[in-house]
């Protein structure tokens, strides 16, 4: 099942379009956050979004542009708004289409089955994992937050992604290292302890200090209260 993310101002509107699809058989998600549409698209993870152009704190282009940092999920511009100027603004900043309000829903149904078929005909997985604000991108081993991008080594993904993969829960050290060094040589305890060190020290210099916490007597997990609070 697909999923579609809406991002409409309009409630009307965005609870037809949303009613409409299910009824095709898509799994569809309605911003309720215009703040953090970003954080809403990476918890949804959807293969395709709708975005009108006109939103409350930043308009469709701007998040336009700040998905497209992470991923490049079709995404189709919709809007009242149909001069050339805002086509040609709207195609530049990554939209994939554009649908004029007020417009037919068969048509719009028709648009994203046409543009999931192209999209699509390779895979739907998502590419990065999501966590506060946090974007792993699975691609490039590297993470980004608040569109600032940070490079990682093999061992820091590996160490990331478990835990991403588990947020809100604690992992062993055990579990953390088998996914670091999975054949059967010895490793000694101490090794895991250096690498998270160091991803620490990383992650603190960019600004992502308790991020990765420890969780007494089990291991390691996300943390939360103090993401952000250092320097950006």
């Amino acid at each position: 099942m697909y999923k579609i993310l809406i991002v409409e101002d309009d409630d009307m509107i965005a609870g037809e379009i949303s009613r409409y699809l299910q009824r095709w058989g898509y799994e569809t998600e309605t911003t309720d956050d215009f703040k953090d549409v970003l954080g809403m698209f990476a918890r949804f993870a959807p293969q395709l979004v709708l975005m009108d152009i006109g939103l409350p704190f930043y308009n469709g282009y701007y998040w336009c542009g700040e998905i497209r940092k992470v991923s490049q999920v079709p995404i189709i511009f919709i809007s009242s708004a149909s001069d050339n100027m805002n086509i040609v603004m709207a195609v530049n900043m990554g939209g994939d289409d554009f649908v004029t309000k007020p417009f037919d829903l068969e048509v719009l149904a028709a648009k994203i089955q046409a543009l999931l078929r192209r999209a699509y005909a390779f895979t739907g997985k998502a590419s990065f994992l999501e966590y506060k604000g946090v974007l792993l991108d699975l691609t490039d081993m590297s993470l980004d937050f608040h569109g600032k991008k940070t490079e990682l080594s093999k061992n820091e993904f590996k160490i990331l992604q478990v835990l991403f993969e588990s947020a809100g829960g604690a992992v062993s050290r055990e579990s953390i290292m088998k996914k670091l060094w999975d054949d059967e040589c010895f490793v000694d305890d101490n090794t895991l302890t250096v690498n998270i060190n160091r991803l620490r020290r990383k992650l603190e210099g960019e600004g992502l200090e308790g991020l990765v916490v420890t969780k007494k007597g089990v291991g390691y997990q996300l943390g939360g209260t103090e993401i952000g609070k250092g320097k950006r």
